[in-house]
């Protein structure tokens, strides 16, 4: 069983290497994130290893890391998305310290897990749709109009928007906004369009 979690170790420590930096920091750039995941993933592995050593319930150990994953998720303001990225460090913990017994399911597991978060998490999957939620010092009742003004702002494509509140002491509005980012490219072409336009020739006598 010793010589089985030695060797179970350094395969979690490439699993989580994979998923907190070669996946999650170089797409989200969150480097305190990403010290989250590996000391999570680190504790959970260390400890669930050593209950299994010492035949303790594990039972104890998924209450525990339950209770501080609940504490941890209420202490930050943190995206569904890193949340995801949160508990797959758990399962990689736990996958690799209480399955080391069942070293081919074991490295299967970490297979499944990474290639599962690498696919999900591309941006050709979710097409370039990021989320903001908008408070803009302006009310707009008008939706198209609400809108196109949007649409000039994050120099984007605007694909839903919903009004979330509308003050009208502050005269300010809520706005949670799905879109998808231009092209820089095709940013570049307006722009040079737009300045091509107002450029004027002197006349040639």
């Amino acid at each position: 069983m010793d010589i089985l979690l030695a060797l179970a170790l350094p395969i979690n420590l490439f699993s989580i290497a994979v998923l907190a930096y070669a996946i999650y920091f170089r797409r989200h750039r969150r480097a305190d994130l990403m010290f989250a995941y590996i000391a999570l993933n680190v504790g959970v592995f260390t400890v669930s290893a050593i209950m299994l050593t010492q035949n303790i319930n594990l039972g104890v150990a998924f209450g525990l890391f339950g209770v501080l994953a609940i504490i941890r998720l209420r202490s930050d303001s943190i995206s569904q998305r890193e949340i995801g990225y949160y508990f797959i460090a758990i399962a990689l913990g736990l996958v690799n310290g209480i399955g080391s017994s069942f070293p081919v399911a074991m490295i299967l597991l970490n297979l499944l897990l990474l290639t599962v978060m690498f696919v999900a998490d591309h941006a050709l999957v979710s097409g370039g749709v990021e989320r903001r939620v908008l408070v803009l010092d302006f009310i707009i009742n008008e939706k198209e109009g609400l809108r196109a003004d949007l649409e000039q702002r994050l120099d984007a494509e605007v694909l839903r928007l919903e009004v979330d509140r509308v003050d009208y002491v502050r005269d300010t509005m809520s706005v949670d906004v799905r879109y998808r980012p231009r092209p820089p490219h095709a940013t570049y072409a307006a722009s040079a369009n737009n300045t091509a336009t107002t450029v004027q020739l002197p006349a040639i006598l």
